[in-house]
């Protein structure tokens, strides 16, 4: 999502559109979603496994889609285009969890937890 085409700028807002789509695809800001999986300082993307990542990356594709062809603009019109495209996410997720009978969000990292180097 282009900020300077869509009217949005500020990092915190970029922070809060963020939020709404994992809000709705995952039902887990992503400050609730690094908890879940016990991280503290890592990235959150690091640590999803390749699932994790599809849907997350489906919620950003389809606002992106959504915002573009609704000709969003501004902070508002971005944040109900993040909802709604965090919500084909969710969606897709919940279908899959009732098919395979088994929960995307995993609280398991993908990556090992990093040993701190003795210095």
């Amino acid at each position: 999502m282009s900020g300077k085409k869509r009217n949005v700028g500020q990092a915190r807002e970029y922070a809060i559109l963020t939020a709404e789509i994992s809000k709705a695809a995952f039902d887990m800001t992503p400050s609730q979603y690094k908890k879940f999986k016990g991280l503290k300082r890592e990235n959150l993307r690091d640590h999803m496994d390749d699932l994790e990542l599809i849907f997350s990356m489906l919620g950003e594709a389809s606002t992106t889609e959504i915002a573009k062809n609704k000709d969003a603009q501004g902070f508002g019109e971005n944040k109900q285009a993040a909802k709604e495209g965090g919500a084909v996410a969710g969606s897709a997720r919940k279908d899959l969890e009732i098919k395979s009978g088994e929960k995307v969000t995993k609280p398991k990292n993908y990556l090992p937890k990093q040993k701190k180097e003795l210095r």
